[in-house]
């Protein structure tokens, strides 16, 4: 089978097999399906400490590993970590980029009611200003070399696939009863809705990726991660296991939304991953195999957390500076089983960023797939250390 055929076999039955066995546990009539944007229609279970003990356990081996991982067998970097030298000025759109990001922001937050409703509008160019007032700093640690700067096109790339996959991920979103929903549905048509959503989408990929660029100019963290144990991940035999079992539970899933809800935001990886090494594509894990890199494992989960904090401290403003109900569109609530306890500030609960990690690794995941299914480029890193060659 051709290598980007094989890749593009298993992305699809990633949204069928939940779908099909949806359809079947709900008899075909699956609750809130179609409904655009999500909906919340079924109550979910209640608070269950059980269930909360065993993520947030889980939860505490991830702390250790970020925070000590020569507890896991890590070196510490043994050659001389070299000072940035920060001497290039700002590229031209960064002023103005941070400019756009606070307007934007004030207006989604303020309380201001005009008679032409601003906060109606304020997502896509807060998060695009965000983008590229990241990508600004990036220019300027990194000697004048950016992904705006030396990849435009790449840019655009992503913009577009974070629309479709995000968009996709709705989809999937379906298949647990709605781990999130929009109150605000009523704000646009259903053509409108579906325009404006795309447009937000296009932000996802781009924010993450933004954010890993800029945490790889900072040499501590460039090296931290770098001197791990390797392990051989290109087995074929495990490879396929591996995939079987990825199968298993999005396919499970449908049968069981509350109890696998988290599922979703894994799934890719146990999937498209193996499906990669057996193909001989590179991806996240391939320098792990290689020589004990974890750093771009690490690196895209910390700028999945990272994303997730802003995405959730700005929708959370659009909220309580407010004495009615937000009207900002973009708005979302969640509604997850057995966690929905212990808010520090958002709607997310406190053990739903751990989500947030598993997630910047998906939106790679997912970009890498689109880049194999459809050949070109998937390079992102400035220093070229993404390679399509056999791991």
């Amino acid at each position: 089978m051709k290598k980007s055929l094989f890749i593009a076999f298993f992305a699809i039955l990633l949204y069928l097999l939940p779908y099909l066995s949806s359809s079947i546990h709900w008899d075909w009539n699956i609750p809130g399906y179609g409904l655009f944007p999500a909906q919340k229609v079924v109550e979910d279970p209640p608070f269950n400490q059980t269930y909360f003990n065993v993520v947030a356990f889980v939860g505490i081996i991830i702390i250790l590993f970020l925070l000590f991982p020569q507890l896991f067998g890590f070196k510490k970097p043994t050659k001389p970590m070299q000072p940035n030298n920060p001497s290039v000025d700002f590229p031209a759109w960064f002023y103005p980029s941070l400019v756009v990001t606070l307007i934007s922001w004030f207006f989604m937050w303020s309380r201001l009611d005009f008679t032409f409703r601003i906060d109606h509008f304020t997502f896509v160019p807060l998060w695009w200003g965000f983008i590229l007032t990241i990508d600004g700093w990036v220019y300027k640690r990194n000697q004048g070399i950016s992904l705006l700067s030396s990849r435009p096109n790449t840019m655009k790339l992503l913009a577009v696939v974070s629309s479709v996959c995000w968009f996709l991920f709705e989809f999937l979103n379906f298949f647990v009863l709605e781990n999130w929903y929009y109150p605000n549905n009523q704000v646009f048509s259903n053509f409108g809705n579906i325009g404006w959503q795309l447009l937000s989408y296009s932000t996802v990929l781009p924010t993450i990726f933004e954010i890993y660029l800029l945490l790889r100019t900072f040499k501590y963290l460039d090296e931290k991660y770098k001197y791990g144990i390797k392990i051989n991940l290109s087995n074929p035999i495990l490879q396929w296991f591996v995939l079987l079992i990825g199968l298993g539970l999005v396919f499970t899933m449908g049968f069981f939304p509350f109890e696998l809800f988290w599922v979703l935001w894994v799934a890719f990886i146990p999937v498209l991953v193996p499906a990669m090494n057996l193909k001989g594509f590179w991806n996240l894990f391939t320098p792990i195999t290689l020589k004990g890199d974890y750093s771009f494992v690490v690196l895209v989960a910390l700028s999945g957390l990272i994303n997730g904090f802003f995405w959730e401290f700005w929708n959370f403003g659009s909220e309580w500076f407010h004495d009615y109900a937000p009207t900002n569109p973009n708005y979302w609530k969640y509604s997850i089983p057995y966690l929905d306890k212990y808010h520090i500030f958002s709607e997310m609960p406190l053990l739903g960023y751990l989500g947030y990690l598993c997630f910047g690794i998906v939106c790679w995941v997912q970009w890498l797939a689109v880049a194999y299914i459809f050949n070109f480029d998937p390079t992102i890193s400035l220093n070229n250390e993404e390679t399509n060659t056999k791991s």
